[in-house]
């Protein structure tokens, strides 16, 4: 059995109230009396029990993560930013993966209140007012990244819609003669949360209705095979802008296998700017939507709702145009 503040408080002839204003550093306590329990403590190696702890104040000093998976390196960033900031303030973080199953979704939030976390950061896949009340009847400060579900809940972001307009603008200024969005989630849209991608189409579908450049998009998990066949016809220059670095790279994988290369036979924009594409060649072109900084951010605005402070509902961080070698 472990030390308790029992058996500390007798080795030091002291109250166990003495020796829990010496941990928790509150109260009247005279300075070397301090001192001697924490040394004390820390030669019996004294750990507290959290869980009790916990149960006393209805604090567990833990918040909760639910996203899609780390398949994507672009969750993997998050996790790892959400991870580091918690573990500034102290906090532990309770990280769970939904795997874009609305009913395994719900599960692991309900977990998490069971298991007491003080907040929930989340990417939802479930959308609509039945999800907006259940995440109320939570009772838990909720922050949401990647989809949002309603203005009841504090987002944080970048403005998507924003940042494809000016890529865009950017590939339109390339001389291409035609420019094809590549975004395979539109076609899950009446089924779970695309909030993210469809305000990548809106930026798309804004910019080149301004440009009158000619357009198509691809929104289905066959585009690999539709970006082929659109290049079977070269009479174009053809840029395809893809709704995440992992379609582009998809892409390019197969056209290199038809001998086809990105940047000189056709251009492509990717959209993260994952870790992984440092390491690649050509130099994907993408935009850089900050997914650290927003990861920090949504911590930063979580620990402000626990503490009770109002918030913003949106809250937007800088992204930033990659001007790689693909376009």
């Amino acid at each position: 059995m472990g030390v308790t503040t029992k058996d500390i408080a007798r080795i030091c002839n002291v109250s166990r109230t003495t020796v829990s204003r010496a941990f928790n550093n509150t109260g009247r306590i005279n300075e070397d009396t301090k001192q001697y329990i924490l040394k004390t403590a820390k030669e019996l190696g004294y750990r507290p029990d959290i869980l009790a702890t916990s149960l006393k104040n209805g604090r567990t000093r833990s918040i909760g993560v639910v996203v899609f998976d780390v398949k994507n390196q672009y969750f993997a960033q998050m996790l790892n930013a959400i991870e580091v900031k918690a573990r500034r303030h102290d906090y532990f973080v309770n990280i769970t993966l939904h795997q874009k199953n609305k009913d395994l979704e719900h599960e692991l939030l309900q977990k998490l209140v069971d298991y007491r976390v003080e907040g929930i950061i989340l990417s939802a896949v479930s959308k609509g007012r039945e999800f907006e009340e259940y995440l109320k009847s939570l009772n838990k400060p909720v922050v949401l990244l990647g989809n949002r579900v309603s203005s009841d809940f504090p987002f944080v972001g970048i403005d998507e819609k924003k940042a494809s307009i000016e890529a865009v603008r950017m590939i339109s200024s390339r001389g291409y003669d035609r420019i094809v969005f590549v975004c395979p989630p539109l076609s899950d849209a009446d089924k779970e949360n695309v909030y993210t991608h469809e305000k990548r189409r809106e930026g798309f579908l804004s910019a080149v209705n301004e440009t009158g450049i000619q357009n198509e998009i691809i929104g289905t998990w066959d585009y690999v095979q539709k970006v082929a066949d659109i290049l079977t016809d070269q009479s174009n220059k053809t840029a395809f802008f893809c709704s995440g670095d992992v379609y582009a790279l998809d892409i390019m994988k197969e056209l290199r296998s038809k001998e086809l290369r990105a940047g000189l036979d056709y251009g492509i924009m990717g959209f993260d700017n994952i870790q992984f594409l440092g390491y690649m060649r050509p130099h994907l072109s993408t935009i850089d939507n900050s997914v650290e900084l927003v990861a920090e951010k949504a911590v930063d605005v979580l620990f402000d709702l626990m503490k009770g402070k109002e918030v913003k509902n949106k809250i937007y961080v800088e992204y930033k145009i990659i001007n790689g070698d693909t376009i």
